[in-house]
């Protein structure tokens, strides 16, 4: 082949090369395109929708992402667990949900169930086997027909976690009669080799806790690294001794975490109306017409995942 001939296809590649990029980047172009997904989140603050969509043929691929939403009717009328149909428009610079249609609901298997009239994505609850502060072993079966309340504390703590211990204590003593024994609270040691079965219930007692339907629970330092994790709560020991760590809440039903929450719950009611809620509700079984799959693996799905109210504090 003679070098002219190499030339003109060496410039035949390039222009084709060209006028292909061309194409694609008109293709994902600014405009109006249809899309279909669950709705994870809404954010009514800051007007934008989480949404797990599918493939968005000529923009983008499967994946969960925000959405503005400008239109503050369309923002009152999306919910999570909410299955849509939706028109999101391409700015060129943002991703905006105009409209969209309920064409159904987020399935069971894939984790939802029902918190009142919401739905909610839930995890499994990691399974443990531990000691309680009356040195009795206990297991998370031991708990499956209660309505759960779960902390992570330590008894050496100079401030959140008594404090948050505290605010339990209040709240315990508000919950109705009619649901007092369906409730119990489960407080994991972050300092298992300080926080032996003694030391827990002389700190339960000292904050009147009622151990009857409260477990101060821990363990060997091997096991209980690893389940925090799996909680999803992250922990750091300081020079000084103190441990920080993420100050968070799990209300846990049917082996189920349904919801976080964060200290400042316990004070406006909205834990409390959660737990009462969640105690009167029988525990969700798969739809007639769902077929009945087995719960993922306890560590397949972090406990903290897609947690929004998470914080993180010193202690």
């Amino acid at each position: 082949m003679g070098v002219l001939s190499v030339r003109r296809n060496v410039i035949a590649w390039v222009l084709a090369s060209v006028l292909l990029a061309a194409c694609s980047s008109e293709e994902g172009g600014p405009g109006v395109y249809s899309a279909r997904g669950i709705v994870e989140d809404v954010d009514v603050e800051r007007a934008q929708v989480l949404i797990d969509h599918e493939d968005v043929l000529g923009l983008m691929p499967a994946m969960t992402m925000n959405f503005a939403v400008p239109d503050e009717e369309v923002l009152e009328g999306l919910a999570r667990g909410q299955v849509i149909e939706f028109a999101v428009r391409f700015t060129g610079r943002s991703y905006e949900v105009e409209s969209f249609e309920v064409v159904g609901e987020a399935p069971y298997d894939a984790g939802w169930r029902r918190l009142g009239d919401a739905l909610v994505r839930t995890n499994p609850a990691p399974a443990f086997s531990l000691i309680d502060q009356s040195g009795e072993t206990v297991t998370n079966e031991d708990f499956a027909d209660r309505t759960l309340l779960v902390d992570f504390v330590y008894t050496e703590c100079p401030g959140p976690c008594p404090i948050q211990t505290t605010s339990l204590v209040a709240l315990q003593k508000t919950l109705p009669e009619d649901v007092r024994d369906r409730i119990h609270f489960l407080s994991f040691s972050l300092d298992p080799e300080v926080d032996r079965p003694e030391v827990l219930e002389a700190y339960a007692a000292e904050r009147g806790a009622d151990l009857a339907r409260w477990s101060f629970l821990t363990g060997e330092a091997e096991i209980l690294a690893p389940l925090v994790r799996k909680w999803g709560i992250g922990s750091l020991r300081q020079p000084d001794g103190t441990i920080d760590h993420t100050l968070i809440l799990f209300a846990v039903k049917g082996g189920r975490v349904m919801e976080r929450y964060t200290l400042e719950d316990t004070r406006n009611g909205a834990l409390l109306d959660a737990l009462v809620m969640l105690a009167k509700m029988p525990t969700q079984s798969p739809p007639d017409s769902a077929p009945v799959l087995e719960s993922p693996p306890a560590d397949a799905h972090p406990a903290s995942d897609h947690s929004e109210h998470a914080g993180h504090h010193g202690s």
